[in-house]
């Protein structure tokens, strides 16, 4: 959906201007374009960076440059479990706080090292090269803060690709409060 959302805000018609395999399991995109299949592919990391090793191609852009902030990973629960156990929240959220402190203070080579162990199937190398690529695509935000401007942005992709049957305001499902208290915190 982000990848067609940036198409069309470039002025490509993804069902006009080009043809676009959804057909393949999306564990197995990579090794189809290895295969021979198309001539780009959408790859999240470790693909992305294990296809330009083996030189069956390159990165050429990234959907999160170029879509902006979307929020790809947001944390949901009840409201009656955040009233019920407001302290589980925010030691959750602190911690999660702390990680974006450490991402956004060390070195990729830094962080490569402390995450290695929890990717064992790859390479000490494969993962600095990863980490250096989000690193300098400034992927990490400062803070865990869901900002309007980028509920606004996944709603937007999520109505122009049709899964979206109506807009929710803001305010009636993004809680910020325990993310604003991880930062005061610090």
């Amino acid at each position: 959906m982000v990848f067609e959302y940036i198409l069309k805000q470039n002025g490509l018609d993804p069902a006009e201007d080009m043809s676009i395999d959804q057909s393949i399991d999306f564990g197995s995109t990579a090794a189809a374009f290895s295969g021979g299949l198309g001539d780009f592919t959408v790859e999240f990391e470790p693909s992305a960076t294990m296809l330009e090793q083996q030189g069956d191609g390159y990165v050429v852009a990234s959907l999160g440059v170029d879509s902006g902030y979307v929020p790809y990973t947001a944390y949901s629960a009840k409201s009656s479990y955040l009233k019920e156990n407001p302290e589980v929240i925010q030691k959750f959220t602190n911690a999660l706080q702390k990680g974006m402190d450490y991402v956004n203070s060390h070195t990729p080579e830094e962080i490569a090292a402390v995450i290695a162990p929890q990717f064992e199937e790859n390479d000490l190398d494969t993962i600095t090269a990863i980490v250096t690529r989000y690193h300098e695509q400034d992927t990490w935000k400062e803070d865990l803060i869901f900002q309007q401007e980028s509920f606004d942005l996944l709603q937007d992709i999520l109505d122009e690709a049709g899964e979206l049957s109506s807009r929710v305001a803001y305010e009636d499902l993004i809680n910020t409060e325990f993310a604003e208290e991880a930062i005061q915190d610090k």
